[in-house]
């Protein structure tokens, strides 16, 4: 079994970038046009991974959402409500990730040792969707 987490995004080409440069994510497929893969998609692990779809094919795929672009004020509201989490190996893995993800995101919660035990660092892709880095 496959699982496909599809999230709607504005620009392909910056969801790429903070996909492959960012979270250093495998982004299989052959490029188009736009010099990016088509689907743009994201290995998470063996059976996962994460689909961007722009939004206008978000709204004709679901048949129900809009396909407004999201806005500064919509970038900056609490939480989403979807939240992916990657493990990663260990903290020194989640502060590189955190500072590469940053470098094309927005930091949400800086690395630090999580209430739970793990250790932790949170980051906004350039569409407003929260990825948590973790490690034991």
């Amino acid at each position: 079994m496959r699982t496909t987490i599809a999230l709607p995004t504005r620009d392909r080409t910056r969801s790429h970038a903070f996909l492959r440069d960012g979270l250093g994510l495998e982004t299989p497929g052959e490029l188009v046009h736009d010099g990016v893969p088509e689907p743009l998609r994201a290995t998470l692990s063996d059976s996962c991974e994460v689909m961007m779809i722009p939004t206008g094919g978000f709204k004709w795929v679901t048949g129900q959402l809009a396909d407004e672009p999201m806005d500064a004020a919509t970038l900056q509201q609490g939480p989403r409500q979807c939240l992916v989490t990657i493990e990663l190996g260990s903290r020194g893995e989640v502060e590189a990730r955190y500072a590469a993800a940053t470098a094309l995101g927005r930091g949400v919660i800086e690395p630090e040792a999580a209430p739970w035990g793990d250790y932790r660092a949170m980051v906004a892709d350039p569409d407003g969707h929260l990825w948590q880095l973790t490690s034991q």
